[in-house]
């Protein structure tokens, strides 16, 4: 998909004279004009629309639309067709949160942070434009960015907002995703306050979990990679997850987001990009905060069997139950096999392990043949073991009050999302014969 098919974009947009000078008075400000965080607060999506198209050179297609059923949550879809590769949205790279950019901004003082702080080299992109959401943060209403902050959702329901409580009510797989979000965040914060003493961000803000929460959220949850950097594209946050997908982001040379359709798209259709693994969901949720309930799959949460998974160079992408078939990949049968082996007879794993690194299928088959009643009872155990647990899980999830425990909702969700999945996977253990 060539970017001249954006030439009329692209020549509109270089024209432009970009002019930001903003004096809103919004109920979704503090008192000193700073964006309010409060995870109660509606976001001002409409005055971002008028700020992006009128003052800062974003274009979109005919047929372009945002709704909303409650506020909140937001969807892009068309009204009109749109031929496969035909342009869909143009953000200028003016407008555009971008991890080098807050090098060259910030400088020295961003560097020495990350390299004293305990972030690790992949964490660091992301790091810069938390940064930066924090710094046009404090700048208020004059941040030229004021209208796009004033936008973003305030409540998450990602592992990094969760609380100790939400961790209590998640299967182990999820918790552990979930987790390791928070983890990254704690990451952020305690790099974010190596700053402490420069004129970078005020010791106010530094000392304020919920902003920093909030900035991390927005910084993750609507950013995207491009050849190792991150970036957010103003307007082309909007586009939400689908494992069947209708547009593509793309980045020019000089730093331009173009987005088009990845298919020719009918009129009133939603229009949506991949924001990870569709196999994965509960990864979506965990970093995300919502379930994508048309994954045709789940990872089968043998998180007990990590090791056995790398020893055979397996990934969770190819351990897969069948949301709506219950079928279980012959991978999962692989490695639960290698653990059984090697518990019992290492000498037969270790032929079992050559077999799996040479592809040898005929002698895999004659493994799976002989060992398959101790495949299938490890099996059934595991998937038992786990729809008993999720009952105890959602049992406790629904003692919480919502008001005290907004999460709850998303959390009993996902809960029974793979509940459901892992009973149809029971079923088909009960028929299955090797």
């Amino acid at each position: 998909m060539g970017i001249s098919r954006f030439l009329a974009f692209a020549i509109y947009a270089h024209c432009l004279s970009f002019t930001w000078s903003f004096s809103f008075q919004n109920p979704a400000s503090t008192a000193g004009g700073l964006v309010c965080v409060e995870e109660n607060v509606e976001r001002d999506v409409y005055s971002m629309m008028e700020w992006a198209f009128n003052a800062c050179g974003v274009q979109k297609a005919d047929g372009f639309q945002l709704t909303s059923n409650d506020g909140q949550d937001y969807e892009v879809y068309t009204e009109q067709d749109m031929p496969e590769g035909s342009p869909i949205l143009f953000v200028p790279n003016e407008v555009i949160f971008a991890s080098y950019k807050a090098v060259e901004e910030f400088g020295q003082i961003l560097v020495e942070a990350e390299n004293n702080g305990p972030l690790s080299p992949s964490q660091r992109p992301l790091f810069r434009v938390f940064v930066k959401i924090l710094v046009e943060y404090e700048k208020g209403q004059s941040s030229p960015w004021y209208p796009w902050l004033n936008s973003t959702p305030r409540l998450y329901n990602t592992g990094a907002a969760m609380t100790n409580a939400c961790f209590e009510c998640l299967p182990p797989y999820a918790a552990q995703l979930a987790l390791a979000d928070r983890q990254n965040f704690i990451n952020f914060q305690q790099t974010i306050n190596l700053v402490a003493g420069s004129n970078l961000i005020s010791q106010e803000t530094l000392s304020n979990v919920k902003v920093l929460k909030w900035a991390y959220s927005v910084a993750v949850t609507r950013s995207t990679e491009w050849n190792g950097e991150r970036l957010i594209a103003p307007m082309a946050d909007m586009f939400n997850h689908g494992t069947e997908t209708e547009a593509e982001i793309s980045y020019d040379e000089t730093g331009n987001c173009y987005v088009y359709a990845s298919k020719n798209v009918p009129a009133g259709s939603p229009l949506r990009i991949s924001l990870g693994d569709p196999t994965d969901p509960s990864k979506l949720f965990a970093t995300y905060g919502f379930l994508d309930e048309s994954s045709p799959t789940v990872f089968c949460k043998a998180v007990h069997l990590e090791n056995e998974m790398e020893e055979l160079g397996y990934k969770k992408s190819d351990l897969l139950f069948s949301k709506e078939t219950g079928e279980i990949s012959m991978k999962v049968y692989d490695v639960q096999l290698y653990a059984i082996l090697q518990e019992n007879d290492p000498d037969l794993a270790e032929e079992f392990f050559q077999a799996v690194m040479s592809s040898d299928e005929a002698t895999k088959s004659q493994f799976h043949q002989q060992y398959w009643q101790y495949t299938k009872e490890a099996l059934e155990e595991h998937v038992d073991g786990l729809l008993f647990d999720l009952e105890e899980l959602s049992a406790k999830a629904m003692s919480y009050d919502t008001n005290t425990h907004p999460r709850v909702p998303v959390i009993l969700q996902h809960n029974e999302f793979v509940k459901e999945t892992f009973w149809k996977v029971k079923q088909n253990l009960l028929r299955s014969v090797l």
